[in-house]
């Protein structure tokens, strides 16, 4: 229950901090954290979690990477439903706090409240395809980096900054194309509150990202198998 509830805490973090700082601090241009600093700020929280509870839960934060880290012989098939449950139930309760900052400035308006989406749905107005493709892809190589930095050859103490990093270069790839998932906790939890078009389209960001995970998990197992 300790590991469960450090996953709810720290995918909470994950969706206040990324998504928060999307919804509230980038619709205004004057703050001019754009693009870069959403990225920055999801790199953040996954810095920042990595040292808080990484000793507790290993800081997955996410499905795909508990699922990836499993095909690559890092994680008990046990453990793996009931972290992907605290997962999606602690990126909710983050969306649910924001929602509840949000809706305090008058005459806000939900939108998109930071969901993932393709076509008329993507930043840069990109196809189902190539929002595929950049999900699997961008998760494919998360998932590298997660493996290769808690790889038990790889220095101590710094796996956490190598993913924040990692995580933080995936969204200035794929924030105008997706608005980056790579996370399908992420991707539920912000859908549930737009509703509509984002729940309709949420299927892919859960598709693309496990894929992506498995495909590392197979992979980084193959080249850079644990002894």
């Amino acid at each position: 229950m300790k590991k469960l509830l450090a996953e709810f805490i720290g995918t909470a973090w994950l969706v206040l901090g990324g998504c928060g700082s999307a919804v509230l601090a980038a619709a205004f241009p004057e703050l001019g954290i754009g693009f870069t600093g959403v990225a920055l700020a999801f790199g953040l929280t996954v810095v920042t979690m990595a040292y808080a509870i990484g000793h507790i839960s290993g800081c997955h934060l996410n499905p795909a990477v508990s699922i990836g880290l499993w095909i690559g012989g890092r994680f008990d098939k046990k453990d793996l439903i009931p972290y992907i449950i605290a997962q999606v139930l602690g990126g909710i309760a983050g969306a649910g706090i924001l929602y509840l900052i949000a809706t305090g400035k008058s005459g806000f308006e939900i939108g998109g409240f930071a969901a993932n989406g393709f076509d008329e749905h993507s930043p840069g107005g990109y196809s189902m395809m190539a929002a595929l493709i950049t999900e699997v892809v961008m998760t494919f190589f998360f998932l590298v980096i997660i493996l290769g930095a808690t790889h038990s050859k790889a220095p101590a103490g710094l796996a956490g900054l190598a993913i924040g990093l990692g995580l933080t270069l995936i969204h200035l790839i794929s924030i105008p194309v997706t608005n980056t998932s790579v996370n399908p906790a992420r991707s539920t939890s912000q859908a549930l509150f737009a509703g509509g078009w984002a729940i309709q389209q949420l299927w892919l960001f859960w598709i693309a990202p496990i894929v992506g995970a498995i495909l590392a998990g197979f992979v980084y197992k193959y080249i850079s198998p644990e002894e």
